[in-house]
């Protein structure tokens, strides 16, 4: 695997913690070219000193995912500095819980311009590039509530359900782009500490109670796609702990 993840350019999205800083360790643990984004500057600044300090490649870009011309900022650097880009790891996410009738309507807008327009906007920037070069991997972290729907999950499930269907759609639509849905169950992270609600929030805490996979786990399952064999294309891989159906 290190043969085939090393060396690649790797855009990573809500890198600043969980899945997203687990990923970019363990990439440019196998030799990869990591690029930080995410909103916490200093956050981000600490994990890339690590990282070189390590002997590892890697750099960071504030980023906000809700901007388009903040990603496409971001891709654009990185293929200036690099040459190319191999491959751009959409994780950044928030899940704001809540029923329905709780009328959390800021939560819901903020749940689909992170989690869908995040998402549409990774793959904007860099699916120009990737046409241009040729090749190119998008990796769409979903979840398993992007296959099962739980009551306080409408909109958090909705917006991953989204997030299936545009990486199937691109898959279909570019045979020279490689597409990978990474859909993890309930994995330590600060995703839940985006739940505000009382109500929902208890059930959270039952989630972290029942046992978390780290992130670690997720990383490695990205990983394991990146390394594919280019004509090979992994489509999704979902991620969950062994005791929990979640």
């Amino acid at each position: 695997m290190k043969q085939s993840v090393e060396s690649k350019v790797v855009l990573i999205t809500g890198a600043s913690s969980g899945i997203g800083e687990a990923t970019a360790r363990h990439l440019a643990s196998l030799g990869a070219t990591v690029v930080l984004g995410a909103r916490r500057k200093e956050r981000l600044d600490a994990i890339v000193k690590e990282l070189v300090d390590a002997g590892h490649k890697a750099s960071a870009h504030v980023l906000d995912v809700t901007d388009i011309e903040s990603v496409r900022a971001f891709a654009s650097a990185a293929k200036r500095e690099h040459g190319r880009i191999d491959a751009i790891v959409n994780n950044a996410g928030v899940m704001p819980l809540s029923r329905l009738d709780a009328l959390r309507v800021d939560e819901w807008n903020r749940t689909i311009d992170v989690n869908v327009r995040g998402v549409l906007h990774g793959i904007a920037a860099t699916l120009p590039i990737f046409k241009e070069q040729g090749f190119g991997h998008v990796l769409n972290v979903s979840s398993t509530a992007g296959h099962n729907v739980w009551p306080m999950t409408a909109v958090y499930s909705g917006s991953k359900y989204m997030v299936n269907a545009i990486s199937e759609g691109l898959r279909q639509e570019h045979a020279d782009v490689r597409v990978t849905i990474i859909s993890p169950g309930a994995t330590e992270s600060e995703l839940g500490d985006s739940t505000k609600d009382s109500e929902a929030a208890k059930m959270v805490d039952q989630f972290r109670k029942s046992g978390l996979i780290p992130a670690e786990a997720i990383a490695r399952a990205v990983a394991y796609a990146i390394a594919q064999p280019d004509d090979v294309d992994v489509s999704e891989i979902i991620v969950r702990p062994a005791k929990s159906a979640l």
